[in-house]
């Protein structure tokens, strides 16, 4: 018999969590599960030779955690799917999977269609997530984009205001606070303005802070 056309190893110290996410994936006719492992070190021992398309790994395993399973298999397999399976849904663990080379973020309890369509998705070069963690992942972008606002365009000085203001302190609250005058808090805010390309206080605060 030729092969399939998607090998799957499932990492999973759950057998019977194991057990049913082989019987989902073997219901396909393009997906064969090559091999199981219980924990990440006896993966780790034979993935150099393991022939496999697609990894979906646990992260709460015995031993070594699968983030660190990932990270270590994707130097030696580096042209492997790696995909996450887990119950966590914590945005450290998203993003410490995907900096060590997981390229799919699934949460256990998934319809059995959904999760076939993400192997087969991750398989052809896609990147599959629950819509809890795209979202999560989106969300982080943006306060990164936010943050670089802040960090490439205002002084120490006009971060600390734009602070204040969003903290609701009218000019003179901060001046005297700042035991400065009004008029340069003005012009400390009207050059955030500028740099914000924004026309009130109101729309630097909804810029910086969405």
């Amino acid at each position: 018999m030729g092969r399939k056309d998607i090998r799957v190893a499932l990492v999973e110290d759950d057998k019977d969590i194991l057990l049913f996410v082989r019987g989902i994936l073997e219901e396909d006719d393009r997906i064969v599960v090559a091999d199981t492992f219980a924990n990440g070190d006896d993966f780790l021992r034979v993935i150099k030779d393991l022939e496999v398309d697609v990894v979906l790994m646990d992260i709460n395993l015995p031993g070594r955690n699968g983030i660190e399973c990932i990270r270590q298999a994707k130097v030696i397999r580096p042209n492997v799917q790696y995909m996450v399976l887990t119950v966590f849904e914590n945005p450290a663990y998203v993003f410490q999977a995907l900096c060590a080379g997981a390229t799919g973020y699934v949460v256990k309890g998934k319809a059995p269609e959904e999760l076939v369509e993400a192997v087969h998705d991750i398989h052809a070069g896609g990147s599959p997530m629950s819509s809890a963690i795209a979202r999560m992942v989106v969300g982080s972008f943006q306060k990164e984009t936010q943050q670089r606002i802040l960090d490439d365009q205002l002084t120490e000085r006009e971060k600390s205001l734009l602070d204040q203001l969003a903290n609701g302190l009218l000019y003179k609250e901060i001046a005297d606070k700042w035991d400065i005058s009004i008029e340069t808090v003005r012009k400390h805010a009207r050059n955030i303005y500028a740099k914000l390309q924004v026309g009130t206080r109101t729309e630097a605060i909804r810029k910086v802070y969405p």
